[in-house]
C-alpha cells in the first residue's frame, strides 16, 4: 500500500506494528497528525498474533485487586465489538466448580462483580448452569456438577492489528513493514531515525518531532539503544503457549479451567474445526523472535484440559502450538502469573518527546493509544478530538447481530460461491468482502485455488492492501489457513507469492 502522507519532518514516529503501534497510528493519523509506522517484520508478527485471542476484562485478575484495570477492559468489550463485528463476537464462557479450589460464594461474587462493574449493555449475564443437564456438561467428567456461564468475546488477534494499520494508512498514516530502527538521534529539537529496509537493505532517515517506542517485547532493548544506555529492565518478559488440537465438542461454548496451581486455562472453539487451549505463564530470557512452546507447557496444557474433559487430550492430538512473549510492566511480582497486566506511558523529553509503551493486552489498546496521545500532545500540540469510540474499523460498517445478513447478502451477490465460503472471508474482511472478490462472476474468475478455497485473487488483495509478503504472513497471521493447506498447495502459494511480489 502506497502512503497518503509523506511529509518531513513527520508529527509522530511509531516504533513496533503489533496493536499499540498500530492502534496509536490509526487514533494519531485520523487526529490529523502526520505518522510514519516502522516494523521490522510483519504487522503482527510478535506477542500481538499469539495471544488466547479474547477482548475480556480478565476475570482473574480480580483475585489480585486489579479492578481499575478489569474495569477499563470490561468498558472496551462492547466499543470494539460495535467497531468490527465481523473479527469479534461474543462467547460464553463455561466456568465449572472445582470442589477443594475457589468456593462457590468466591466464583459468584467475582462475576457478580464482572458483570456490573465495566457498564456491560449488551453482552447476557452471568448465570448458574447445571452441567449434569446443560450441553456444555457433556464433554467434562461427572464430577463437574456446577458451572457458571459468562459473557466475553472473541477476537482475531492478527486481524485486529491489521486493520488497524489499514484505517490508519487510509487515513494518511506511512505504515512500513520490514523496517527495522537501527539509530534515533535529536538534532535541533527533531528526531532523525535511520530505518533500514530489511529486504534490500537500503537505510533511509526519517524526521519526526515526537518518538514513540512501542516495540512490544523489545521495548526497554529498543528505548536503550535510543539513549545509547545500560539496558534497563522496566519490562518483564512472560512467555505464553498455547496448543491446537481437532474438535473436542460440538458446542459454540468457551471453558475456563481453574487449576489446582491458582491459573487458569481456556478452551476455545476455533477455526470451525478445531479447540484452542492455553495459556501458560512462564518467565523467559533470550531474544523474543526465538520462541517455542517447550515439552513443560504442552504437559501442562494437556494434563489440566485432560483433567475436565472426558476425552483426554494427549501430546499426539496436537496439530499446531503457538507462543509469544508478553512484555509486562515488571512491578517486582512474585511469580510471572501475578504480575500486572496494566499499561505504563513513560513520557520524557530531551527537546522533542519519547513516549515508551510498557505492557497493555488486546482489550485495553484502544484506550491505551488515547492515552498516549494526550501525553504526545502536550509537547508537539494538539490536533483534533477522541475519535475512535465511536468509530469502525475497515469492514466493520454493519451492525451487531447482521453479521449472518451480510453473509446472506453476499451468498446472492456471488451465487457460485459456497455458503462456508462466503462465510469464512465475511469473518476476515466484513463488507469488504466485495472488494476482495470484485466483479468475479465465476471461480474461474478468481484465478487459482491454494485450497480451502484460498483464490488468487484474495492472495493478491493481502499483498496489495494488507502488506503480506510470505507465506505466512497469509497463511498464519491474516487467514489462519495454516491449518488446513496441504503442503503441495502451499509450495503453489509460496510460487505465486514470490512472483507477485517482485512484480510489484
Amino acid at each position: 500500500m502506497s502512503d497518503i502522507s509523506n511529509k518531513q519532518p513527520y508529527d509522530i514516529f511509531i516504533i513496533g506494528g503489533g496493536v499499540n503501534g498500530a492502534g496509536i497510528a490509526r487514533d494519531s493519523a485520523g487526529r490529523g497528525y502526520s505518522v510514519y509506522l516502522a516494523e521490522m517484520n510483519d504487522l503482527a508478527s510478535g506477542t500481538s498474533s499469539a495471544a488466547t485471542k479474547l477482548i475480556h476484562g480478565g476475570l482473574r485478575y480480580l483475585e489480585y485487586y486489579e479492578f481499575s484495570l478489569v474495569r477499563e477492559a470490561l468498558k472496551e468489550r462492547e466499543i470494539l465489538w460495535a467497531m468490527a463485528p465481523f473479527i469479534i463476537k461474543p462467547m460464553r464462557f463455561i466456568l465449572p466448580h472445582h470442589e477443594g479450589l475457589r468456593p462457590k460464594w468466591m466464583l459468584r461474587l467475582g462475576l457478580f462483580l464482572y458483570d456490573y462493574i465495566g457498564g456491560r449493555k449488551k453482552l447476557p449475564p452471568t448465570k448458574t448452569v447445571n452441567l449434569r443437564k446443560h450441553v456444555a456438561g457433556k464433554p467434562l467428567k461427572v464430577s463437574s456438577k456446577v458451572g457458571f456461564e459468562y459473557s466475553d468475546c472473541f477476537v482475531d488477534d492478527a486481524r485486529l492489528v491489521i486493520l488497524n494499520a489499514k484505517d490508519a494508512a487510509q487515513k494518511g498514516a506511512s505504515i512500513n513493514v520490514s523496517t527495522k530502527v537501527i539509530s534515533a538521534k535529536i538534532i535541533d529539537d527533531i528526531w532523525e531515525i535511520k530505518v533500514k529496509n530489511q529486504l534490500n537493505n537500503k537505510i533511509k532517515t526519517i524526521k519526526a518531532r515526537a518518538l514513540i517506542n512501542a516495540a512490544g517485547p523489545w521495548v526497554d532493548i529498543t528505548n536503550s539503544n535510543i539513549k545509547e544506555t545500560d539496558k534497563k529492565n522496566h519490562v518483564r518478559l512472560v512467555k505464553g503457549s498455547h496448543i491446537v488440537v481437532n474438535k473436542i465438542y460440538d458446542h459454540d461454548k468457551c471453558y475456563i479451567f481453574q487449576n489446582s496451581d491458582n491459573r487458569i486455562i481456556f478452551a476455545i472453539p476455533y477455526q470451525e474445526n478445531f479447540t484452542l487451549i492455553g495459556t501458560t505463564d512462564v518467565d523467559y530470557e533470550g531474544d523474543p523472535s526465538d520462541v517455542s512452546i517447550s515439552s513443560d507447557e504442552l504437559n501442562y496444557l494437556c494434563e489440566v484440559s485432560s483433567h475436565y474433559f472426558k476425552q483426554p487430550v494427549k501430546r499426539s492430538d496436537v496439530v499446531w502450538a503457538y507462543s509469544g512473549v508478553r512484555p509486562l510492566f515488571d512491578d517486582g511480582a512474585d511469580e510471572a502469573q501475578e504480575a500486572t497486566r496494566d499499561y505504563v506511558l513513560e513520557l520524557e523529553d530531551y527537546g522533542a518527546p519519547l513516549l515508551n509503551i510498557f505492557g497493555g493486552k488486546l482489550t485495553t489498546y484502544r484506550h491505551l493509544a488515547e492515552e498516549a496521545l494526550e501525553k504526545i500532545e502536550q509537547v508537539i500540540g494538539k490536533k483534533g478530538e477522541k475519535w475512535t469510540a465511536n468509530s469502525n474499523l475497515p469492514g466493520g460498517d454493519f451492525a451487531i447481530g447482521s453479521f449472518d445478513r451480510l453473509v446472506l447478502d453476499l451468498k446472492k451477490q456471488y451465487p457460485f460461491m459456497a455458503h462456508s465460503q462466503i462465510k469464512r472471508m465475511v469473518r476476515l474482511y466484513g463488507t469488504l468482502t466485495r472488494q476482495v472478490l470484485g466483479d468475479a462472476k465465476s471461480h474461474f474468475d478468481l484465478g487459482e485455488d491454494f485450497g480451502a478455497n484460498l483464490s488468487a485473487r484474495e492472495v493478491d488483495y493481502l499483498i496489495e492492501n494488507e502488506w503480506a509478503q510470505t507465506i505466512e504472513d497469509i497463511l498464519w497471521r491474516r487467514t489462519k489457513l495454516g491449518l488446513v493447506i496441504n503442503d503441495r498447495d502451499k509450495r503453489a502459494l509460496a510460487n505465486y507469492i514470490e512472483a507477485r511480489t517482485t512484480e510489484l
